[in-house]
């Protein structure tokens, strides 16, 4: 990397913030924080209303926190978090998970990208590395990918990937999603249809204890029935 990419990066984390969305995840949000924090300076944890310590670690790891007083799921906290900082002027926006799967430490690889393409959303792009990833997980990754991709009219290798980057004039295209897990699907829906481009990055598969909140046959059905409605919204347009 030049002189001059280092500065213009420099540049850019300063008009850079994450969100991490998190449901009882006390046992390592406090890490993802702290690595979080020596990447970028603004950080924000939206605990999604927890019964455990998960916002007590969070802030003494030193996040901004956000606390949902019930439930609400995934894609509420990913919108409150945006709405957080679109209303504080930051520029972009990183979303990572809070149980560790997606590593602080490459968000340097979205800024690359942000900084020089142009393109309104980056998302990781897991499919280069797979030895790690549950087998199942791997082929439903790819069966979601390609069905998504026809739909966005884009190539996005791993439309599953919750790591992520947003400018900011995409955030108020996309406050209107659904609550849970299929909001991240509808994100990148959303932003094609608005005319927003989207690149990949390739990024680490990282798996260790962390127990998925996703339940198969509910939110399988959510997928569907995503995809059943933009099916039939291009067919009327």
């Amino acid at each position: 990397m030049t002189e001059a990419d280092r500065d213009r990066l420099g540049q850019v984390r300063s008009e850079i913030a994450a969100v991490i969305p998190a449901y009882h995840e006390e046992k390592h949000i406090g890490e993802v924080v702290l690595r979080t924090r020596a990447q970028l300076d603004h950080v924000l944890v939206v605990d999604d209303g927890s019964t455990d310590k998960t916002a007590a670690h969070a802030r003494v790891a030193g996040a901004e926190v956000l606390v949902h007083p019930e439930n609400r799921g995934k894609g509420e906290a990913i919108k409150t978090g945006l709405r957080y900082w679109l209303d504080r002027r930051i520029d972009f926006v990183v979303i990572l998970d809070a149980d560790g799967q997606h590593r602080p430490e490459e968000i340097d690889r979205f800024l690359r990208v942000a900084s020089s393409d142009g393109a309104a959303l980056v998302i990781g792009n897991r499919m280069n590395d797979v030895a790690r990833m549950p087998r199942l997980r791997r082929m439903v990754n790819r069966y979601m990918s390609k069905k998504i991709s026809r739909v966005c009219e884009q190539q996005i290798p791993d439309t599953q990937c919750g790591f992520r980057m947003l400018h900011r004039e995409l955030i108020p295209e996309i406050l209107s999603g659904t609550a849970r897990f299929d909001y991240e699907t509808e994100m990148l829906i959303i932003a094609s249809r608005k005319g927003f481009r989207i690149e990949s990055v390739p990024i680490s598969t990282v798996y260790s204890d962390e127990v998925s909140s996703i339940h198969p046959m509910r939110d399988t059905l959510r997928f569907l029935k995503l995809m059943r409605r933009y099916r039939s919204f291009s067919g009327r347009s």
